[in-house]
């Protein structure tokens, strides 16, 4: 997070992460189609030169949120898609410095369900090196590929959700569901923490909510906090809860 109070200009970093061909990728081109050309920079891509894999993608927003009683605010938004392959955990490391929020994009397919503990288990790890351990960081969770045969059942989903710390959304982001939803959920955990820990409602005049529900007004996304709740499995999306001790 980087916060310049005079400019009144936040800037955000989210990193996509999750298993190999789980999606990552798909969401971040979703939100490149999802965003006005006007609030958006080129998608950008970094290949490794050796094959199809890329080191990272990455997708930088900008735009003015009004805000009822102050000046409107500047907000930056870079959202990345590491690589899932095991022989690029030292990219995925690298990528993850400085970040704000995490999007950890599961594949529902059954026969995927060890890769995708794998994946989140070395997600745990990194963070935890990097010095953002714990519950100190915000995930949302997806569970991508809702669309395919022999996926992990809604049951499956809500059980998980009930017991899970991290809000879980459903997606086939391929088509551009669900996608808008997680991001926008990400973003308003992110705030929600950082207001904890500076008073950024004081400062830029929107609590997690109305700073949410302003951002995606902002984006012309018909869509808010409340929508996003309503669309989390089980309802595990609780902003009230990230507000809370």
């Amino acid at each position: 997070m980087n916060l310049n109070s005079a400019a009144r200009e936040l800037s955000l970093k989210i990193v996509y992460c999750g298993p190999p061909l789980g999606g990552k990728t798909s969401n971040v081109k979703a939100l490149h189609q999802a965003v006005a050309p006007a609030h958006r920079g080129r998608l950008m891509s970094l290949d490794s030169g050796t094959d199809r894999t890329r080191f990272f993608d990455m997708l930088p927003m900008a735009l003015i949120v009004p805000t009822p009683h102050q000046a409107p605010f500047t907000l930056r938004l870079r959202a990345f898609s590491v690589p899932g392959q095991l022989a690029h955990a030292t990219t995925r490391k690298v990528v993850l410095e400085g970040v704000d929020g995490v999007v950890f994009v599961a594949d529902s397919r059954l026969e995927e369900t060890q890769a995708n503990a794998a994946s989140f288990s070395e997600l745990r790890a990194h963070l935890t090196e990097l010095g953002r351990g714990g519950r100190s960081l915000p995930i949302a969770m997806q569970f991508n590929k809702r669309d395919l045969a022999e996926i992990r059942s809604d049951e499956e989903l809500e059980a998980l959700a009930t017991e899970s710390l991290e809000p879980v959304f459903r997606a086939v982001a391929i088509r551009g569901e669900g996608v808008r939803e997680t991001f926008l959920a990400i973003v308003a955990i992110i705030w929600a923490r950082l207001d904890r820990r500076g008073q950024l409602s004081q400062l830029l005049g929107l609590n997690a909510s109305d700073a949410a529900d302003a951002i995606a007004h902002s984006l012309r996304w018909n869509l808010t906090v409340a929508d996003c709740a309503a669309a989390s499995v089980a309802q595990s999306f609780d902003l009230a809860r990230e507000v809370g001790p």
